[in-house]
């Protein structure tokens, strides 16, 4: 498995709030998945789609989502 801190190139579970939290998640890949992983949680890889999270923080206005990875 890798760790990876920029999403990949085709999010999964795109509706993730995941994807727009202040504190990133980490990617973590196999073969076949990709895995969030979340630095603040206790169970670290939160059910997806993560839909509401009592410690998401929204990016502040202005400050862009990490590139995803060109394919």
């Amino acid at each position: 498995m890798s760790m990876e801190e920029k999403p990949p190139s085709e999010l999964p579970y795109p509706t993730s709030l995941c994807h727009r939290c202040a504190t990133p998640p980490r990617y973590v890949r196999t073969k076949t998945s990709t895995f969030i992983m979340c630095p603040l949680l206790p169970q670290k890889y939160p059910p997806q789609p993560v839909l509401y999270c009592p410690l998401f923080r929204p990016r502040p206005p202005g400050e862009r989502a990490p590139e995803p990875e060109k394919p």
